[in-house]
């Protein structure tokens, strides 16, 4: 099942679908093995699920252009994560060093379960499904992502949010032996943090991704566990999450804390708010390739029917 919020995405702007036809490519990676249990799979299948197929996760292949898509190679090497690299190419060659075995998730603060979970348990009580969601960095490129997760107010309702929870704050992974950038100390403070208002943690939109492509997240994408929150910058959607603290108070996120008046706390995608240093009015679709045209930005990056009532009686220009 693919979700397609707000209104259809041009297939055209679909990032390379060749790749995401092939249903199998999580099984092969070992994801159901390594991730999830049987009662993962889609719950509104029609039949039920084989542990060894993931047909039933059926994309209409007709829906997706094959001929204007980005190469898979530009999506996979086109990424900040700068506690890897400080360019986007390098990155992808260092972040395979990260170590994803055993991966656990520390839920704390103002929330009524507070636990330690092992992905695999986290995923074993999850429905993964697929969402086709737009993703525009600051620095005003974009491209349209099917990722593979679930809803971050799917765990909150486990974990249970206290009434005095207003924020949600998650953390990266801290591994300086493979992070060449967090162990020289330099640029940002690590870890690295991010936070969101607890209505936007709620809010629908707001998945946890583990997969993209029908294929299990890439190392340098944010696996194993990255949060995407589409009508915001990409800055906001943190990577490897290793944390997710509920707070009562609006925590210092590490590019809030680097440069504040570049990069606000909200990072909602806004044409009419430029960045300092540039433009945000129009954006690169990294669909097309380098040379491609721009497009017109859209508020929220056009998810305005779903997300604006989030900040009414807001300034957005000043809270940006």
């Amino acid at each position: 099942m693919i979700i397609k919020i707000d209104k259809t995405i041009p297939s055209s702007e679909i990032t390379d679908p060749e790749l995401f036809r092939n249903r199998r490519a999580l099984l092969k990676a070992g994801m159901v093995s390594a991730l999830l249990s049987p009662t993962a799979l889609l719950a509104d299948t029609s039949t039920s699920p084989n542990s060894s197929d993931w047909s039933h996760l059926d994309v209409a292949d007709n829906s997706l252009n094959r001929g204007n898509a980005t190469p898979v190679q530009v999506v996979k090497n086109y990424t900040n994560y700068y506690e890897f690299a400080f360019d986007k190419q390098g990155a992808t060659h260092a972040a395979q060093a990260l170590n994803t075995d055993h991966w656990s998730v520390e839920i704390v603060g103002e929330v009524e379960k507070p636990c330690s979970i092992t992905l695999e348990d986290l995923l074993a009580k999850q429905t993964l499904k697929d969402y086709v969601y737009r993703f525009r960095c600051v620095e005003a490129w974009s491209m349209v992502v099917p990722w593979v997760g679930f809803p971050m107010k799917a765990l909150m309702d486990r974990v249970k949010p206290l009434s005095t929870a207003r924020y949600v704050v998650f953390t990266s992974a801290n591994q300086p032996e493979a992070m060449p950038n967090v162990r020289k100390n330099l640029m940002l403070a690590w870890p690295y943090t991010e936070g969101l208002r607890i209505d936007e943690a709620a809010h629908p939109l707001t998945l946890l991704a583990v997969g993209m492509y029908g294929e299990v997240l890439p190392k340098q994408n944010g696996a194993p566990l990255r949060l995407v929150v589409p009508w915001k910058y990409g800055f906001k959607s943190i990577k490897a999450i290793v944390k997710i603290e509920f707070a009562r108070n609006a925590p210092l996120t590490t590019w809030s804390r680097f440069a504040p008046d570049e990069y606000g706390f909200y990072a909602n995608v806004n044409p009419n708010v430029p960045h300092p240093r540039w433009s945000q009015y129009s954006e690169r679709p990294l669909s097309g390739g380098f040379f491609s045209a721009r497009r017109k930005t859209e508020l929220f990056n056009g998810y305005a029917d779903q997300v604006a009532s989030l900040y009414d009686g807001m300034d957005l220009r000043r809270l940006f």
